[in-house]
């Protein structure tokens, strides 16, 4: 099913069960909104000032839904906001004595509770992308009482959702469970991974293989928060607590509060953020201030605040002030009117056939492949990124010769730079290799969704292959299998 035909199908699931309407009275129930979905509405137009302003058409198919679909994704992932911690833990304490009246009641004294490897999302408060977030929580359990283990994982998702960086989301879950269940220590462990710029993406070296926590070209950091127990040298809690994740292979040794720079975590935290509304905006990176506007269009920077203002945040927070102007930086990105200039003057029609590399296949069939060329692109439906790798397989006319893996790359680079669909991008990629060299060319382009794993479904680890053929590839079916096969040998080998 083609992308159009899809979206097609899904708008009409959705009008037949009013899915939508059903949506947005639960997103705005607990908002203060009364039975308007005012902030939802509010999201919505900013959406289409946003969509404007990178040169495209909210009306067009496939982006008419896009204004709700982007403000249901960012309410949905900030509903932290409108949740209490007391109102999930409250009634989830149950009696559980242990073997003496001392510290640590589950299962006798000196006991230990960690709850390891959830699985959450948020967003970056300097840019309003998601990050992926892996969480461990342990706490020392005391008066006789123990919380329910779904109550931890679920505490953790409430400042999850909400805007947040590494280590303040560290500080309010430990907290929070400090606060409302009265352990005599809590402990918490994150591993975070931030998406890179596109340009970022497009220079790593030797590409891996798209995978769970693996994630290419994203930014790692490990972060942790400790109270009570946690924190005494004359209690062996907090070795404990390590010596559980490392069970499995989690290991965080040194890793303590603030134990990485704040300018090594979000990419845009090295931009310079010019003067706003009359305020100065200090880039935390290197303590600069640029009095130059940047091409920024000031109607998307407002409707990227007024999109604050509707999640329930301050924009004028000092963690906020230049949120806007990152963002819109990111989403200049993927700006449809600018294409031609991230081509750097490159003409499909004028390629020059170049000796070939190591990168044939067989040289009797002579058929080339270029694998792992990383990309990033932007979800057309939710403004969302979706990245990973191109593998692009073609026949050549003239034994000997071949495309620079530099010019594919570039390919990649100009149609994912736009808000797209994968279905749209493989095929675009397969006809652009396929007018140079009439044989044949096939791409499988394979890559996770933060659309498939930062929104309600969080399929994380889900990813998401799609293939296009053409000329004679697909026609002859062992040229397919023998390029399908050289990319799995290339999976498996690590390359």
């Amino acid at each position: 099913m083609g992308a159009l035909e899809e979206a097609w199908v899904v708008g009409e699931l959705e009008n037949r069960v009013g899915l939508e309407e059903t949506e947005e009275e639960e997103l705005d129930a607990g908002s203060g909104s009364g039975s308007v979905p005012n902030a939802t509405r509010a999201i919505e137009e900013a959406v289409r000032v946003l969509l404007q302003g990178l040169g495209e058409d909210h009306e067009r198919e496939g982006l008419h839904k896009t204004p709700l679909r982007v403000a249901k994704a960012f309410r949905e992932g900030t509903r932290g906001y409108r949740q209490k911690v007391k109102d999930i833990v409250q009634g989830a304490l149950f009696p559980e004595a242990g073997s003496d009246n001392g510290t640590g009641y589950a299962g006798g004294a000196g006991g230990l509770v960690v709850v390891r490897d959830i699985n959450l999302f948020s967003y970056c408060e300097s840019c309003l992308l998601p990050f992926y977030v892996q969480c461990h929580v342990g706490y020392v359990p005391s008066g006789q009482l123990v919380v329910g283990l779904s109550k931890l994982s679920r505490v953790a998702d409430v400042f999850a959702k909400r805007l947040q960086d590494p280590q303040r989301l560290a500080d309010d879950i430990c907290s929070a469970l400090q606060n409302n269940i009265n352990p005599d220590g809590a402990a918490v462990a994150l591993h975070c991974w931030h998406i890179q710029f596109p340009e970022a993406l497009r220079c790593i070296p030797n590409p891996k293989h798209p995978s769970k926590l693996d994630m290419q070209g994203w930014v790692q950091v490990s972060v942790c928060s400790r109270s009570g127990d946690f924190e005494d040298k004359n209690k062996s809690f907090w070795n404990d607590f390590l010596a559980v994740l490392k069970l499995r292979g989690i290991n965080l040794e040194g890793c303590s509060k603030n134990c990485f720079p704040i300018q090594s975590w979000c990419p845009s935290r090295s931009l310079e953020v010019p003067l706003c509304n009359g305020h100065s905006m200090e880039s935390p990176s290197n303590g600069k201030i640029s009095s130059k506007p940047g091409p920024i269009r000031p109607a998307m920077v407002t409707a990227v605040t007024s999109i604050l203002h509707s999640l329930g945040e301050d924009p004028m927070r000092k963690e906020l002030i230049g949120t806007p102007y990152h963002y819109v930086q990111w989403l200049m990105n993927f700006e449809s009117s600018n294409l031609e200039l991230k081509m750097n003057g490159f003409d499909l029609g004028k390629l020059s056939l170049q000796k070939k590399s190591a990168d044939v296949v067989n040289s009797q069939s002579q058929i080339h492949s270029v694998l792992n060329l990383p990309f990033c692109s932007q979800c057309e439906h939710h403004l969302l990124p979706f990245h990973g790798v191109v593998h692009i397989g073609y026949f050549d006319e003239e034994e000997g010769k071949g495309i620079a893996r530099s010019i594919l790359q570039s390919v990649v680079h100009y149609y994912g730079c736009r808000l797209q669909v994968q279905e749209r991008l493989t095929r675009q990629i397969a006809e652009a290799v396929h007018v140079v060299f009439g044989r044949g060319a096939m791409v499988v382009v394979e890559a996770s969704h933060i659309c498939m794993i930062s929104r309600g479904i969080e399929k994380v680890g889900s990813s998401t292959a799609t293939i296009a053929v053409m000329g004679q590839f697909s026609t002859d079916p062992a040229a397919k299998a023998l390029f399908l096969q050289t990319i799995s040998n290339s999976t498996s080998s690590g390359g």
